[in-house]
């Protein structure tokens, strides 16, 4: 796996740690943790809806759009 930012890395350890260590983990088991992440990107920060936008000023628009652009970062990272 490539190198990774430290947030990818938080990530990976964390997971590598309920399993028995980074180096225990699988290929595939990676493509499935960044899947879990992007479903957790779509539940916890979802694509801002009309009403939400209106609701919503730019600048907290903006701040759900990093916190979702940075979870799907750290999915592709683990892929």
């Amino acid at each position: 796996m490539a190198e990774l930012s430290p947030a990818a890395q938080a990530v990976q350890y964390a997971y590598g740690d309920c399993i028995g260590g980074v180096d225990a983990v699988m290929g595939s088991e990676w493509r499935g943790l960044a899947a879990a992440l992007r479903a957790l990107a779509d539940q916890v920060v979802p694509e801002p809806d009309d009403w939400t936008k209106d609701a919503m000023s730019t600048q907290g628009l903006r701040l759900l759009r990093l916190k979702r652009d940075q979870i799907l970062a750290i999915a592709a990272e683990l892929e």
